[in-house]
């Protein structure tokens, strides 16, 4: 049995060549929540999705989001709507009071789907329409994942990493306080982060499912530490949890240099240097890493190397093979 921690991208890569070590049938991903958003009154699961659509053989892997292939007819006629009657585009954050209101799981990040900010193809629309519809008839995230999950053909076991709302807001001093997906989706990661909060954390616990899956090995994969790992750690059982299990970390640097995404200021702006040491001093958890063989970083812990680069399965599965031997040394 073993468990993956998934955010962004770099998890689902992995998990492309996961099979070729571990049994999908024990293999289970916890994926990140904070990012999540409810626009226009659905809610999207960025994480969630990514592995959805990834195991079930249809995530559009030039972009790493949403459905290969997908229309987006309802998209474009919003943005035509908008156009026409003259609504300024761009996030449009619902009120205050309407933050709190009505559902629970989205608080802290709802937006107008007026012109919406992230463009949400036709069918990846349908995943959000059935999520939202399903959890207003009285059904928990976890348990509207599993149905999804069913939906898709997923191999491995798919949980949310709570049944409660946790929001990623990027503090910065130009733009004021802004959720994780309009820094990163509708300002490009340019703000430069002052600090992040994840908002809901303190009150938010982890599931029996998710603490029954982290009794196992876990992996960090490649991921964002600050807003991939970082609404889990925030999590004060998940991360009691960490402490109690063996876990093998692979890092998304190769010693100062990130393979893409915001991670680098992101760890910047929230006081960790960003790089691999950076890395394993935001997961003290962590009892062993894969690193790339290009990284001559010293750690404390126990370090297997390979080129951690994942371009497709294959370089996934020598990623996954170093992780299995870094397991076989803590376990």
């Amino acid at each position: 049995m073993v468990t993956f921690l998934a955010g962004g991208t770099g998890t689902p890569k992995l998990l492309d060549g996961a099979a070729e070590v571990f049994d999908p049938a024990e293999t289970t991903v916890v994926a990140n929540t904070g990012d999540d958003v409810e626009l226009g009154g659905h809610l999207v699961c960025p994480d969630l999705d990514t592995v959805l659509f990834s195991g079930g053989g249809v995530l559009d892997t030039d972009r790493w989001w949403g459905i290969a292939g997908d229309t987006t007819e309802t998209d474009d006629e919003l943005h035509r709507l908008a156009d026409a009657a003259g609504l300024e585009s761009g996030p449009r954050y619902l009120s205050p009071e309407a933050q709190t209101a009505g559902r629970d799981i989205a608080r802290w990040r709802r937006f107008s789907g007026v012109a919406e900010f992230m463009e949400i193809g036709d069918r990846d629309r349908a995943v959000h329409i059935t999520r939202t519809s399903l959890l207003d008839e009285g059904n928990s995230l976890t348990e509207v994942t599993q149905t999804l999950a069913d939906a898709f053909d997923l191999d491995v076991s798919l949980l949310p990493m709570s049944d409660d709302p946790v929001a990623s807001l990027i503090h910065t001093e130009e733009s004021g306080v802004m959720h994780f997906q309009e820094y990163w989706v509708h300002h490009r990661a340019e703000p430069e982060v002052q600090d992040v909060e994840f908002r809901g954390a303190d009150e938010a616990t982890i599931t029996p499912e998710v603490a029954d899956a982290l009794s196992d090995p876990v992996v960090v994969g490649p991921s964002n530490p600050v807003t991939s790992i970082g609404p889990m750690l925030a999590l004060d059982d998940f991360a009691d949890a960490l402490a109690e299990t063996p876990v093998v970390a692979v890092s998304p640097f190769v010693e100062d240099t990130v393979f893409s995404g915001p991670a680098a200021d992101l760890m910047e702006g929230t006081g960790y240097e960003p790089s691999t040491a950076g890395v394993a001093e935001a997961y003290p958890f962590a009892d062993a890493f894969v690193l790339d063989d290009e990284d001559g970083t010293d750690l404390d812990r126990p370090i297997v190397k390979t080129d951690t680069r994942i371009d497709g399965p294959e370089d996934a599965a020598r990623v996954v093979r170093a992780v299995a031997d870094a397991l076989a040394e803590v376990s």
